[in-house]
């Protein structure tokens, strides 16, 4: 492992862990829906079962594929990017990635398939700094894979996937927090909670919104979305179950795909629609565990 890499190893887990309590306080202090509850329903699950438990199992089957691929091709050998400054590595990695993410949410916004897969992520009543974490463990294996494997193949410095870890893990939690942030022309380049928000908001019935770090998508394609006033709520009007493995198995759950997507006549597509991450998302434990292992 490189310094560098040894010393992203180390601070990663320390910038998500001192980000989440930041946000956390504002979330307190200047909340943008004062009805959320810290202690909200389905908390516990999203930390638990989505942030740790799902997060390590992933990461460790994420770094075997990567590995398991690498061997198979031997990419990583050729260093295709490795000679790039890091700092320009980085904003590679983002920015390819945050534009496939945008693609492939609208996608599963369209798809009755893939809104099997995503509607974990939009069933959450509160949207908070943790509820980006709920996502559905066949999103979360498609889009890490997709978001990591390229930074391991194309021999990346190490301590390029800690730092897009945390830069992903710090606005995952940005985006989805209940804070009432106002940041003006900026929110037409960079993605924020003011417009996060009405991806889940209940009244969108198709969705927008799409983007997880730059808004810039949404505006050029046309799906950018900033009514006045707030949400009335958030969620899908379908029954979800609650618990992380019955969440999990509702995925294939046996029912009429054409009645279960955003932007379809059904009760279920009135909600809205993003991850962590998004997504996001997202993801804080699985990315890092991934990082790390890479960077060795």
């Amino acid at each position: 492992m490189t310094h560098a890499a040894a010393v992203w190893s180390v601070l990663s887990p320390i910038l998500i862990v001192a980000g989440a309590l930041v946000l956390i306080g504002l979330e307190r202090w200047r909340p943008y829906d004062p009805r959320q509850r810290f202690l909200r329903e389905g908390l516990w699950g999203d930390l638990v079962g989505y942030t740790f438990v799902q997060s390590y199992v992933l990461g460790l089957v994420i770094a075997r594929i990567t590995s398991a691929l690498d061997g198979a091709t031997g990419l990583s050998r050729l260093h295709l990017v490795g000679g790039w400054p890091v700092a320009a590595q980085v904003l590679f990695f983002l920015v390819t990635h945050d534009l496939y993410i945008y693609c492939f949410h609208r996608l599963q916004h369209r798809s009755p398939l893939l809104w099997r897969i995503h509607e974990a992520h939009h069933s959450t009543k509160d949207v908070d700094w943790l509820s980006g974490s709920r996502s559905h463990a066949l999103e979360i294996l498609v889009n890490q894979t997709i978001e990591f494997a390229p930074i391991a193949l194309l021999g990346a410095a190490p301590e390029v996937a800690l730092i897009k870890v945390t830069l992903d893990a710090l606005w995952g939690m940005y985006i989805h927090s209940n804070i009432d942030v106002r940041s003006g022309r900026l929110q037409w380049l960079i993605n924020g909670p003011e417009m996060h928000r009405w991806h889940h908001a209940i009244e969108i019935r198709d969705g927008v919104n799409f983007s997880t770090k730059l808004a810039l998508w949404d505006y050029l394609f046309g799906t950018a979305c900033r009514p006045a006033g707030k949400p009335s709520g958030y969620g899908i009007l379908e029954h979800f179950p609650a618990g992380f493995l019955a969440q999990q198995a509702y995925a294939f759950r046996r029912r009429d795909l054409q009645t279960t997507t955003a932007g379809s006549t059904s009760s279920a597509a009135t909600t809205q629609l993003t991850s962590p991450s998004t997504a996001t998302a997202p993801r804080l434990r699985t990315a890092w565990l991934w990082a790390r292992k890479s960077a060795r």
